[in-house]
């Protein structure tokens, strides 16, 4: 079984591999996902969260591993990353299903589920 920390960690690796290659894209691009995620009309607790509902909407595996933990990061509790999950299921169903068990396998690892 693939162990969704450590996939984590190696994005994490590798997106500072992609930073270094490309800084001044980077930082333009780490600039925009900071204003996307700044407090406003919304927390950024709860962009995160729809964030990881688009990401297992959409089947990316890096995002949804990602945007799991930032999320909780950001503050999410385990019931609010549960509730994401039931409304990507209720929209997707089997597959929504499927991969929300990546989340439900991170929140293991972690120690939270």
């Amino acid at each position: 079984m693939e162990s969704q920390v450590k996939l984590n960690e190696d994005l994490k690796r590798l997106l500072g591999k992609f930073t270094e290659t490309l800084p001044d894209f980077m930082a333009i691009e780490r600039s925009v996902i900071n204003t996307a995620y700044q407090d406003g009309a919304l927390s950024g607790k709860i962009k995160r969260l729809m964030s990881l509902a688009l990401a297992l909407g959409v089947g990316c595996t890096n995002c949804i591993v990602g945007q799991a933990n930032i999320a909780l990061e950001a503050g999410a509790t385990k019931e609010e990353i549960l509730e994401t999950l039931s409304v990507v299921v209720s929209m997707k169903g089997t597959s929504g299903l499927a991969e929300s068990l990546r989340v439900i396998r991170l929140l293991e690892e972690l120690g939270k589920l």
